[in-house]
C-alpha cells in the first residue's frame, strides 16, 4: 500500500492536504525574500511549504502514485531521454 504521508523539508505531511504544486520557481524580486528559486507546495487552509526542484518532483511522484496514476506527466524539460522517464517509480 502506498503511504499517504510525504516528508517535505522537515515536515511529514498527509498528501490529501496538498492543493497544488507550483510548476515554476518562486520569484518576487523582494530583497528580503527567503523563498527565491523555491517551489511552492500549496496546502489547504491558506498555508504553503517550500521546497527545491528535487523535492517538488518527489511531491509530484508521490501524488501520482497515491492517485493511482501509472506514470506522471513528464514536466521536466531538462531531459528527453526515454530511459529516464521510467526512473520515477
Amino acid at each position: 500500500m502506498i503511504s499517504p504521508i510525504i516528508k517535505i523539508d522537515d515536515k511529514h505531511l498527509p498528501l490529501y492536504r496538498i492543493v497544488w504544486v507550483s510548476d515554476v520557481p518562486h520569484f518576487c524580486g523582494e530583497p528580503d525574500c527567503m523563498h527565491e528559486g523555491d517551489y511552492e507546495v500549496r496546502l489547504d487552509v491558506d498555508d504553503s511549504l517550500w521546497t527545491n526542484g528535487q523535492g517538488r518532483n518527489e511531491v509530484l511522484k508521490s501524488l501520482a502514485r497515491w492517485c493511482g496514476d501509472l506514470k506522471p506527466e513528464d514536466d521536466d524539460n531538462e531531459t528527453d531521454n526515454e530511459s529516464d522517464k521510467d526512473d520515477w517509480l
